[in-house]
């Protein structure tokens, strides 16, 4: 025979059920490994921080006021004729322009220091990394080395990694949470990102736009690793056997789903401003990448 539940615990049960939708929360934003990170935590928490100073006193008073003034306690003040408060006025008038100057102020500075656009100082020298968006993975070229790589990225700690970002079809948007901010990617359109890892790890790329079917699977490995290991990734990538040129580049480009990690050993030359260039044509049916000679460097960038 089933045991009987008594009421009041079903709910006091019931009051905990809502704690079960943290279960598929990550924690990343809390858990930073690079300075972009650290900065964008620190004014999540500053914001939170702030605004609580409203929102504690104002749960604390909802449950007083109810308690107080409930309708078995006689003791209560009962004042039918109060209408206006000087204290009261200034008090809930002061704190709250008080605390919107001071998000102001938070949300003025860290959009100026975290301009995405801005490069990182730093007396290490930069890496660079052109990324476009495809439907479903993420192609990551590396111009200098001539190697590319799908749904895996490799950054050495310590040096900051400057990301060029562009779409070859709808818009999506770049994020590695634990690194720092998400810039989106854009057909047509070049986006810039600079991030940093301080510490090796394997962390979670994300798209933070949703676009289209595949969307939920179009993730990827950011590798923070030491400068060795860098290095031997390169090598390892620079052995592969395929080759991105325009045809494989086409092929790749078709829709596809969980496609496995790949690396290509060998990049064609500016193939990345051609994707760049094919996406300012507005005509679906005339988006072909052009060969490479015929590539330009656009002057067309943009941030969002």
């Amino acid at each position: 025979m089933a045991a009987k539940i008594h009421p009041r615990r079903a709910l006091r049960l019931a009051a905990l059920a809502p704690l079960t939708l943290l279960a598929g929360c990550d924690w990343a934003l809390v858990a930073p490994q690079g300075m972009i990170g650290m900065e964008n935590r620190s004014t999540i928490l500053w914001a939170t921080l702030l605004m609580l100073i409203v929102v504690v006193p104002v749960i604390g008073m909802t449950l007083g006021f109810a308690w107080r003034y409930r309708a078995n306690n006689l003791a209560a003040d009962y004042a039918p004729e109060w209408s206006h408060s000087n204290a009261i006025e200034v008090v809930i008038w002061t704190i709250p322009a008080l605390i919107v100057a001071a998000l102001a102020w938070i949300a003025y500075d860290t959009t100026h220091r975290l301009d995405p656009f801005r490069p990182i100082a730093s007396a290490a020298k930069p890496v660079e990394v052109q990324v476009v968006s495809l439907d479903w993975k993420w192609l990551f070229i590396y111009p200098e080395y001539g190697v590319a790589s799908v749904n895996e990225l490799a950054m050495p700690v310590g040096r900051p990694v400057n990301f060029s970002i562009t779409s070859a079809s709808v818009m999506n948007s770049f994020f590695i949470p634990r690194l720092g901010s998400q810039i989106y990617s854009m057909a047509g359109m070049q986006t810039k990102l600079h991030l940093l890892a301080d510490k090796p790890g394997t962390y979670e790329g994300i798209s933070a736009n949703f676009s289209g079917d595949g969307f939920a699977d179009m993730r990827f490995a950011a590798k923070a690793m030491d400068q060795k290991g860098f290095d031997a990734w390169i090598a390892a990538a620079r052995k592969a056997p395929g080759a991105l040129d325009l045809a494989s580049y086409h092929a790749l480009e078709k829709p596809s789903e969980n496609l496995p990690v790949r690396q290509y050993g060998s990049v064609s030359p500016n193939l990345f401003n051609g994707i760049l260039m094919a996406g300012m044509n507005p005509v679906r049916e005339q988006r072909t990448v052009v060969p490479n000679d015929a590539a330009h460097t656009p002057g067309h960038a943009h941030q969002d």
